[in-house]
């Protein structure tokens, strides 16, 4: 008999009913309370009895799941298999009750998590499907639960995962507020809905304080994760680090909740708003705290939370104010600007016990290197789709619209179009019909309208309101309206649109927004990332937000399109299709002439060479001079290994690339041999390239002498014990008995691993350590400096890719 019924209370019978029977029981949820798993202990210890075959997997997402909860689940005894889905961050929400009772399937798939209230009379729909027309999706669940099962993101449930599980809950339930530990058995309705059934929205919350006056506001949802990332880097001794949160996921909160453990408090950003957004948020989580404004009008400087503009401190005369020493934190707004030469003079003066960079996107159009600044030290990092995923923004819909403008007429600037040319081409009457139609045809009820120009936001503001359209056209030279007052008429609907440049990539908010047009090419992924950003915070009534986006053959058309992408960017650079894989909750569509479009911009991609020169070109124009091989990868390549799998080396590359004088060519004829071998020599620890580096740190006279391991050993011992990344490459047994008073033993292991290791042409005698590279004076200095670009390469990599310290 085929059934299909939706249960929405009482789910804990059906459950029941089928275990009572079943010979199979599968279960997949994405949290287990105690109070759930003791509803079902009973009929799961009988099912056990009777030899059922019963699997149940759940997840440490979150760390919601109560250590309690698993050891009561260790308790259905007999043959019963449990294990854990270790989600490392990622999202891990399914809930699926699967039955086999000889030929009869059921399933059940829904909301309900293993929880009092989930299974019982919390507000949760559960579709239930059985016979034989359900067979074939029963046999696809039960396939796909084998797979989670015993995927190696897995481990099994026994006392020593519990023990392990519970100590990272607990450091997490320790140092964070009650955000877990209060619930109550009634409220453990879901970690992602309240007690209406409301999904919890993530926006500037309003404080509360109890009666000593100290605020009780909280982490939530990805802040918490975050801030025990930003408090562990620091109790491992870290000075600096950036955390990465979409636009939406509070980053200002986290700053401030980190910030709580340390006295004095600078806050640096570039806008006004920002600054005062900030000081409201500070006082919100740390209201006994005084604080204060430094900018052209206003200098509070003696306050415990001073928050600056940079233009302003970046003034010799005003930095001179302060002590070097005078803040314990400071803390960078939209640290993807910190490269600029004004951030630069106010960090190098400033020597705190810590810095926090804050930013949605860490990568700078300049190609500066922002990750430098922070020593590649990213604690924590969360992408706008990652948090679609765990329902934290709004998920998008989001519609690709033809652009007829031929791009490839407008000259190319390097990091934009040539301005007055791209008017030239947008400033057109068919045009603005066009964005006009597309913008009736998908929108909603607030409209931001992202233009190239303030000759454009007027011209486009003009077309609108001669339609009938409420109007607002907002630039740095609008006199007769602020942008506090466009923004109020926005939300209030006594405007439809606002068309703007430049003017909400960064710093305001206005959750409302639900609509986002696009009418500019895309030069920059930074600033498109921003803007998206602007449409997906959470808000009332909003259930998603539309992207209305022109896409003609301009630069970074189909690039931009990989933003939106779940896959990881190699997978999709292999991928044959055009059109991303975007998040359940999200939609995509192209007009057919956009297909078409990215379809040939696919058909005429540059094979891996020709890409890898072509981004090298890229950055070359935006340096203004020749990148250095870890500066391309950081800013340009998807890969690590691009160069040395294509090329063999970096100068190899640039070889082909035909970037070498004829002098360069005879160096690297002399010294093809040895660069190739250190580009490829394994790694397995980060020896070998410690001691070339020390090698090199001789200067280029005497780099290529023979070494003794006693003579590296200061250097070696230095540069792996300087920061906790680096300090965890050292091997276990030598962590207790390395220290600058025994360096003969670190002596000792340099002698034993790497020198005998290091192959290709050297060689170890015992007592040291030859290189057979033959240079000519001439030849010399080139080698020795690309030899120290792949060395400086290979450690960077390989600490990123090991440890993520870099």
């Amino acid at each position: 008999m085929n059934e299909v019924k939706l249960i929405r209370k009482q789910l804990i019978d059906e459950i029941n009913e089928q275990i009572s029977s079943a010979q199979t029981v599968y279960i997949l949820v994405s949290f287990a309370m105690k109070s759930g798993v003791e509803m079902l202990l009973p009929s799961l210890q009988e099912a056990a009895e009777r030899g059922a075959d019963i699997k149940i997997c759940t997840g440490d997402y979150l760390y919601v799941t109560q250590p309690e909860a698993l050891r009561s689940l260790l308790k259905i005894g007999g043959s019963a298999s449990m294990r854990m889905w270790q989600s490392n961050g990622e999202s891990f929400h399914p809930k699926v009750y699967i039955f086999e009772n000889g030929t009869a399937r059921s399933l059940y798939v829904g909301s309900s998590n293993m929880s009092r209230s989930a299974l019982t009379d919390g507000i949760e729909w559960n579709l239930g499907v059985s016979g034989k027309e359900a067979d074939p999706a029963v046999a696809e669940a039960i396939d796909e639960f084998h797979r989670l099962f015993y995927d190696s993101q897995t481990v099994p449930l026994n006392e020593q995962t519990i023990a392990s599980y519970e100590k990272i809950y607990n450091e997490k339930h320790a140092a964070l507020p009650e955000f877990v530990k209060r619930w109550t058995e009634t409220e453990e309705t879901s970690l992602m809905f309240d007690q209406q059934g409301n999904q919890e929205v993530i926006r500037d919350p309003k404080a509360d304080y109890d009666s000593s006056g100290i605020t009780t506001i909280e982490p939530r949802g990805p802040q918490i994760d975050a801030l025990h990332a930003l408090e562990n880097t620091f109790a491992e001794g870290y000075d600096k680090a950036m955390a990465v949160l979409a636009t939406g996921l509070g980053k200002t909160y986290l700053a401030g909740f980190f910030a709580q453990k340390f006295e004095r408090i600078l806050f640096v950003a570039h806008r006004e708003e920002i600054l005062l957004q900030a000081e409201k948020s500070f006082a919100e989580v740390m209201p006994e705290r005084t604080s204060g404004i430094v900018n052209g009008k206003q200098k509070e400087t003696d306050r415990e939370m001073v928050f600056a503009s940079v233009f302003t401190l970046a003034n010799e005369k005003q930095l001179q104010d302060f002590s070097p020493d005078a803040f314990d934190l400071i803390v960078v707004d939209e640290f993807h600007h910190a490269a600029a030469d004004t951030y630069n003079r106010v960090l190098d003066y400033f020597n705190p016990a810590f810095l926090l960079g804050l930013t949605a996107t860490p990568y700078r159009m300049d190609g500066k290197d922002v990750f430098a600044i922070c020593e590649g030290n990213v604690a924590f990092q969360m992408h706008f789709i990652e948090a679609i995923q765990i329902q934290w923004l709004t998920p998008f819909r989001y519609y690709g619209v033809y652009d007829d403008t031929d791009y490839s007429q407008i000259t190319w600037l390097g990091t934009q179009y040539h301005q007055k040319e791209l008017e030239a081409n947008l400033l057109r009457e068919d045009l603005a019909a066009r964005i006009y139609n597309e913008w009736q045809r998908y929108k909603q009820t607030r409209t931001l309208g992202f233009c190239s120009s303030i000759k454009q936001v007027e011209f486009l503001a003009a077309y609108f309101q001669e339609q009938g359209v409420r109007v607002i056209g907002l630039h740095s030279q609008t006199a007769n309206v602020s942008r506090q007052e466009a923004i109020r008429l926005l939300e209030n609907d006594e405007v439809e649109v606002i068309f703007t440049v430049d003017l909400f990539n960064e710093g305001t908010d206005i959750p409302s927004v639900d609509t986002l047009l696009f009418t500019r090419p895309t030069e920059s992924l930074t600033v498109f990332t921003q803007q998206v950003g602007r449409g997906l915070r959470l808000a009332d009534h909003k259930e998603s937000c539309v992207i209305i986006d022109l896409i003609g053959n301009y630069r970074n058309a189909d690039l931009k399109l990989s933003l939106l992408d779940t896959r990881p960017l190699e997978e999709q650079r292999k991928s044959t299709t055009i059109m991303p894989q975007v998040p359940e909750s999200c939609t995509i569509s192209f007009d057919t002439a956009v297909i078409d479009l990215l379809k040939e911009i696919k058909k005429k991609a540059q094979p891996r060479k020709e890409k890898i020169r072509a981004l090298y070109e890229q950055l070359k124009e935006e340096f203004g001079r020749r990148p250095s091989y870890l500066e391309l990868y950081r800013h340009k390549l998807d890969s690590a290994t691009a160069i040395r799998s294509e090329f063999g080396s970096f100068p190899s590359f640039l070889h082909w690339a035909g970037e070498l004088s004829a002098e360069e060519e005879q160096a690297l004829t002399e010294g093809k041999t040895w660069l190739d071998h250190i580009e490829k020599t394994g790694m397995s620890k980060s020896y070998k390239m410690v001691v070339l580096r020390c090698m090199l740190a001789r200067g280029i006279d005497r780099w290529l002498e023979p070494a003794t391991p006693k003579e590296i050993a200061p250097c070696f011992y230095e540069f792996l014990s300087s920061t906790p990344y680096r300090r965890n490459d050292i091997s276990a047994g030598d962590k207790d008995t390395w220290n600058r008073e025994s360096l003969d033993k670190v002596a000792k292991r340099i002698a034993d691993m790497p020198m005998t290791k290091f192959g290709g042409p050297t060689a170890f005698d015992g007592e040291k350590l030859t290189m057979d590279v033959q240079l000519t004076e001439t030849a010399n200095p080139l080698v020795y400096s690309w030899t120290e670009e792949i060395c400086e390469f290979r450690l960077e990599t390989y600490f990123e890719r090991k440890y993520g310290g870099v």
